[in-house]
C-alpha cells in the first residue's frame, strides 16, 4: 500500500513560540466555550473575535481564520489584550492567570492546582515540539502510517485548559511519550501461579507471552510499563515480594512497545497487541490507573458487547484478558494490573487515529489523495460520516451502548487513496451502559456502577464525544484545506442522522436543539471528576436552512 499520508517530523518554528501559542488557543478556546459566549460577551469585528471577560472586565481579541460553523470557532493568533486605546501583545501566561482569576471571580473559589497544571502542559509541549524537530532524530527504519497516527498528537485536545499535562518533569516521561515517537521494552514480571488474578480468554496472554523471556517453571508472566515500576519501586510489599523472591523481575525482552496516544497505552506490533497499563501518573484529567472496578468491568464488557457490534457492521476492539498480582496491597494489584486489548492487523485498509487528522502540528488530512480537491473532501466527509456516526448512534438508541467515540478513540480506516472504508472503536473504559436496560445484577455492585449512565448522561456524553469533540473537529480541519466547504459539510452529513429520526432524540438534534459541550475548563477548576463534568451548550450545525 502506497504511503498515504506523513506527519511532520521536525518544527523548523522556535518550540517556545509554538508551545505559547498552542496554549494560548487551548485556554481561549476554553474560555470562550464555557465562560464568554453562555454570558454573551462575544462578537465578531470583521475579521477578528472579541471577547470579555464578564466579571474581571477585561477585553481580549483574536485573529479569526474565518466565520464560525456550529460548535467551534478558528481562532489565530496574534492574541491581544486592550489597554486603554491600545491592543498589546497578550502571552500565555497572562492569559492563564487572566483565566484564573475571572474563574475566582465566577465561583468564589481559588484553585492553586490550575496554574500549575497550566504550565506543566505548556512545559511538555514545548519539550515534545523541540523532541521531534530535532534533526538527527530517526525515528523508525520504515514508515508505519498506523503508528505515526498515534503518536502525532502535539497539541492535543483543542477544548482543554492544560491538554499536555502531566505529573513529572519531560526528563521523566519524554522517553515514554508517544509525542516524541518513543519506544521501550517493556519490564516482565515472573509470578508464581497462585498469586496472578486475570480473567478473561486465558489464550490471549499465552500469545503474548511467547514475545517475552522464558517462563519459570509454576509462574506466569506479567509485562510491566518500566515507567510505573519506577514509580512503584518504593512500596514496601513489592520491595519484600521482589527480595523474597516471590516476584522475579526478568527484565525486558526484545519485544517492544509502541506508546500510543494515551500514553500508557502501548502497542507491541510483533505480538499485534495492545497493553493497556496502569501508570499512576495524572495525565491531562485524572491518574491513568486501571482500578479494580475497572479490570472486572473490561471482562464483562468484552463479554456482552462483540455480537451487537457484529450486527453493526463496525468493531468494537476486544479486550479479552486481563492479568495482576494479588499481593496484599490494593496499589499492586491495580498498579500491575494491565489489560489486553485487540490488535489492529485484521481491519481493512490502512486504520488512522482520527485524532491525528485533526491535530494542527502535522499534515495527515492534506497528505490524502482523496481530498486534494473540494469535490473530493465532500465525497471523503460523506463517507467517514456513512462509517463513524450510524454505529455510535445505533449502539445508543437501539441497543443502551453509550460509546465515547472521541477523537483519540476512533480508528477510520481508510484505502489507497485516504477514502474511508471501516470504522474501529475502543477503550471499554470509557464504554459504558445505559441504566436499566442491561441486567449487571450477576456483578459486584461496585463494578456495575461503574458500568452506567443515567439515559439523559449518557446522550449527552454520546452527542458530545460524536458531534462537538469528533466530527466539528474533523470538519473545521477539512475546512481549513477548503475553507468554503464547512456549510455544506454539515448540509451532506445530515442525511447520515435522518435514518435514527424514529427517535426523538435524534428529532430534536435534527431541529437544531444546541449541543452538550463538556466544560473541561470549569471541570479542572472544580477540580471534579471525569464522570460528573459539567455541560454547556454550543450551536447546532445540523439545523436545516431556513427557506426563503
Amino acid at each position: 500500500m502506497p504511503v498515504i499520508g506523513t506527519a511532520l517530523t521536525a518544527v523548523t518554528a522556535d518550540p517556545a513560540d509554538l508551545a505559547g501559542d498552542a496554549t494560548s488557543t487551548a485556554l481561549l478556546n476554553c474560555l470562550i466555550r464555557e465562560v464568554c459566549a453562555p454570558e454573551e460577551q462575544v462578537w465578531q469585528d470583521g475579521v477578528q473575535l472579541v471577547a470579555r471577560l464578564p466579571r474581571a472586565g477585561v477585553v481580549l481579541r483574536t485573529g479569526l481564520a474565518r466565520p464560525p460553523v456550529g460548535a467551534t470557532y478558528r481562532l489565530a493568533p496574534p492574541y491581544e489584550e486592550q489597554r486603554g486605546d491600545d491592543w498589546i501583545r497578550l502571552s500565555w501566561n497572562r492569559l492563564a492567570n487572566l483565566v484564573a482569576g475571572e474563574l475566582e471571580l465566577a465561583t468564589g473559589c481559588p484553585n492553586p492546582e490550575f496554574l500549575v497544571q497550566v504550565d506543566g502542559s505548556h512545559t511538555a509541549l514545548e519539550a515534545i515540539i523541540a523532541a521531534r524537530g530535532e534533526p538527527a532524530y530517526d525515528p523508525y527504519p520504515a514508515y508505519d502510517p498506523y503508528i505515526d497516527s498515534e503518536q502525532s498528537l502535539v497539541a492535543g485536545h483543542r477544548f482543554h485548559p492544560s491538554p499536555k499535562s502531566r505529573q513529572g518533569s519531560p526528563t521523566d516521561w519524554l522517553q515514554y511519550a508517544p509525542e516524541a515517537r518513543a519506544r521501550f521494552r517493556p519490564l516482565w514480571l515472573a509470578v508464581p501461579e497462585h498469586l496472578v488474578a486475570e480473567e478473561g480468554t486465558p489464550e490471549a496472554f499465552t500469545g503474548l507471552e511467547t514475545y517475552g523471556p522464558r517462563i519459570p517453571q509454576g509462574r506466569k508472566l506479567i509485562p510491566v510499563h518500566p515507567w510505573q515500576f519506577s514509580l512503584l519501586a518504593d512500596n514496601p510489599v513489592l520491595q519484600e515480594a521482589l527480595a523474597r523472591g516471590l516476584l522475579l523481575n526478568l527484565g525486558p525482552s526484545d519485544a517492544e512497545a509502541v506508546p500510543t496516544s494515551s500514553v500508557r497505552t502501548a502497542y507491541l506490533p510483533d505480538a499485534d497487541v495492545f497493553c493497556k497499563f496502569s501508570l499512576d501518573v495524572r495525565i491531562t484529567n485524572c491518574v491513568r490507573k486501571n482500578a479494580w472496578y475497572e479490570l472486572a468491568s473490561a471482562a464483562a464488557l468484552n463479554d456482552l458487547l462483540p455480537p451487537i457490534f457484529r450486527k453493526l457492521n463496525s468493531t468494537l476492539l476486544a479486550e479479552p484478558a486481563y492479568r495482576s498480582v494479588t499481593l496484599a496491597d490494593r496499589r499492586l494489584y491495580e498498579g500491575l494490573g494491565v489489560i489486553l486489548r485487540e490488535g489492529i492487523k485484521t481491519l481493512p485498509g490502512t486504520p488512522l487515529l482520527a485524532g491525528a487528522l485533526a491535530d494542527p502540528f502535522n499534515t495527515f488530512l492534506a497528505d490524502l489523495p482523496a481530498l486534494a480537491t473540494p469535490e473530493g473532501a465532500q465525497a471523503w466527509w460523506d463517507a467517514y460520516v456513512a462509517h463513524v456516526a450510524p454505529p455510535v448512534l445505533s449502539a445508543y438508541l437501539d441497543h443502551g451502548i453509550v460509546l465515547e467515540p472521541h477523537l483519540q478513540n476512533v480508528l477510520i480506516c481508510v484505502d489507497g487513496d485516504g477514502m474511508p472504508i471501516h470504522t474501529a472503536f475502543r477503550d471499554l473504559e470509557g464504554t459504558k451502559l445505559t441504566a436499566g436496560r442491561w441486567d449487571l445484577t450477576h456483578l459486584p455492585a461496585r463494578v456495575a456502577e461503574s458500568l452506567t449512565y443515567a439515559p439523559d448522561r449518557g446522550w449527552n456524553r454520546v452527542v458530545y464525544c460524536l458531534f462537538v469533540n469528533h466530527l466539528t473537529e474533523i470538519a473545521a480541519a477539512i475546512a481549513d484545506l477548503h475553507p468554503l466547504l464547512e456549510k455544506m459539510l454539515w448540509r451532506t452529513a445530515r442525511r447520515h442522522f435522518t435514518a435514527h429520526d424514529r427517535h426523538p432524540q435524534m428529532r430534536a438534534l435534527l431541529a437544531g436543539v444546541p449541543l452538550p459541550a463538556k466544560a473541561n475548563l470549569r471541570t479542572r477548576w472544580s477540580r471534579s471528576a471525569d464522570r460528573g463534568a459539567a455541560y454547556v451548550t454550543v450551536p447546532n450545525p445540523l439545523v436545516a436552512p431556513r427557506p426563503l
